[in-house]
């Protein structure tokens, strides 16, 4: 499978995000909530791709994989992530439904999203904030990945409390 690599980023990286104590630039937002917006960055732990049905890649195959999570050179937490092949078509694309976790200092932050990988890569990728614990219990927004190589990825978080 070609872009394999590409499609397992996107399954480590769609994911990783808040962590207590980063500073971050707070955007507009209602009187109730605050928006704030930051970057991190995302590296690659384990990867692992289970094949189910025909051999290659099939509806059903997911990528398993976790990824720490940086600001600068301090390791600030880490995610788990599995994205399911929904679609595969010619040339191989393929569409994948990804569902992810972090685990932050403050509590556990939830993301999810589908998006279309070619033999170039998934392109952008922005995935919902579907919810959280603890101090992230009422977090919603989105994480925009831009994918830097085969293990990393920058994300710039957009989330709103």
């Amino acid at each position: 499978m070609r872009n394999s690599k590409f499609l397992g980023l996107s399954a480590a990286t769609a994911l990783a995000a808040v962590v207590t104590g980063v500073s971050a630039a707070p955007a507009a937002a209602s009187q109730n909530t605050r928006e704030l917006v930051f970057r991190l960055i995302s590296k690659q732990t384990q990867l692992s791709y289970v094949d189910v049905g025909n051999p290659g890649p099939s509806q059903g195959d997911e990528f398993v994989s976790s990824s720490d999570l940086y600001r600068g050179s301090t390791k600030v937490g880490d995610q788990g992530g599995v994205c399911t092949l929904t679609r595969t078509a010619p040339n191989d694309e393929f569409d994948e439904q990804c569902v992810n976790s972090l685990a932050l200092p403050g509590g556990q932050l939830t993301a999810q999203g589908r998006l279309t990988a070619t033999n170039a890569g998934p392109g952008n990728i922005d995935l919902a904030i579907t919810g959280g614990t603890r101090l992230y219990r009422k977090a919603r927004g989105y994480i925009h990945v831009e994918l830097l190589n085969e293990t990393d990825a920058e994300l710039t978080v957009h989330l709103i409390l």
